[in-house]
């Protein structure tokens, strides 16, 4: 199910709305290279500025970096309160670092302050080699995760992003992979995406995330900077029910990276709303089904179909299923079986596939066979 639930989000996170010019509130100009707005519910695009384009990640790599470690942490394999041993190659890794010490332990739950908070170096080298033995590995089980998560752009050499001519990522990867981690891990992204400072060998460092002091509905996510990056900022706002992503790449300072990042996610809550069609596991239609152990199968999604529409729009939103006719058994459980074509004021919005709510295996041979006859007549 997890795979289908993969599959809708990768989906839907490609979909481009095709509303008129004059429905649309005139995205913001921003001083950055690329940059990208998403509403998280649905992975729908609010405004882009490049976003296929790759650009050297910077520390903004510690996402993959925090993504595995829940990961790890989830299945067993690491536990918060597992001291790790730090190596020379930790110890010494430049760049931004919580200054650990090599020949201590360090606690788990540090690294990981260390690395989202600090923005430490160090602490990615060392969790890194925690999880698998070295940093090489873990670099591969990056690459692994991102081609999972659907991240077509993006090529990871080390944990925390210091330079390097294959060390590569788009707007749109790093938004796949915050809304990722957002979903896949919400206590751990509570926890720690939000702290303002961490204290460690007593040096208190505040979190780089200037947007965590403006605005108090920002809860997340990470900088990043480095000469050939600019500055970089991928942030997420909650207000209300809805929580959108915003990306900025390459500004050019560490105020304007926070600035154009506010004028994103300001823009996208002020000029749209989200609409819940359908949520998560209700009935859209039914269908037919022969040949199968049931007469007939629910559509659904697996998760809430929410989408971003014009302030003041959503009362224009209609719906009208497209279904895959006839439908023969078996039917699997999260197999698309048809297109919601939703359209906005009389006008081709988006389309998002409808799934089997349930499985219908075939039927008998007997069975079989009577529907057979009956689709002679049909």
């Amino acid at each position: 199910m997890q795979k289908f639930r993969s599959l809708l989000f990768l989906l839907l996170l490609s979909l481009s709305v095709v509303a008129s010019a004059q429905q649309l509130p005139t995205p913001p100009a921003l001083a950055a290279k690329s940059w990208l707005l998403i509403e998280a519910a649905s992975g729908q695009e609010l405004a882009a500025q490049a976003p296929d384009q790759r650009l050297d990640p910077a520390s903004l790599t510690k996402l993959m970096t925090a993504y595995l470690s829940f990961a790890a942490l989830k299945q067993g394999t690491l536990k918060v309160d597992q001291p790790v041993p730090v190596s020379q190659k930790a110890w010494k890794t430049g760049g931004s670092r919580m200054f650990i010490q090599v020949g201590t332990q360090v606690k788990v739950e540090d690294l990981l302050k260390g690395m989202i908070v600090q923005s430490g170096n160090d602490a990615c080298v060392a969790l890194a080699e925690a999880i698998a033995g070295d940093e090489e590995n873990f670099a591969q089980m990056m690459n692994r995760e991102a081609q999972r998560l659907g991240m077509k752009g993006s090529s990871f050499r080390n944990s925390s992003g210091l330079p390097d001519p294959q060390h590569y990522t788009t707007a749109r990867d790093l938004a796949t992979l915050a809304g990722a981690l957002i979903r896949d891990f919400p206590d751990e992204y509570a926890k720690y995406y939000s702290l303002k400072e961490f204290r460690y060998n007593n040096i208190t460092q505040p979190n780089r995330n200037r947007l965590l002091w403006i605005d108090p509905t920002v809860d997340g996510l990470k900088t990043g900077h480095t000469e050939a990056a600019g500055y970089c900022l991928v942030s997420s706002a909650k207000r209300g029910p809805r929580r959108l992503l915003s990306v900025v790449l390459g500004a050019p300072s560490d105020s304007v990276r926070a600035q154009e990042s506010l004028k994103l996610l300001n823009y996208g809550f002020q000029f749209y709303d989200a609409v819940q069609v359908y949520a998560k596991n209700e009935e859209v239609s039914t269908l037919k089904v022969w040949k199968g152990t049931a007469s007939s199968v629910k559509l659904g999604f697996v998760n809430d179909l929410v989408i971003a529409v014009p302030k003041g729009f959503g009362p224009k939103i209609r719906t009208e299923l497209v279904s895959q006719q006839p439908l023969i058994a078996p039917v699997a459980q999260g197999q698309v079986l048809g297109t919601l074509k939703v359209s906005l004021d009389g006008k081709p919005f988006a389309d998002y596939p409808v799934l089997a709510l349930d499985a219908v295996p075939s039927a008998g041979i007997i069975g079989r066979m009577v529907d057979t006859v009956r689709l002679w007549f049909n």
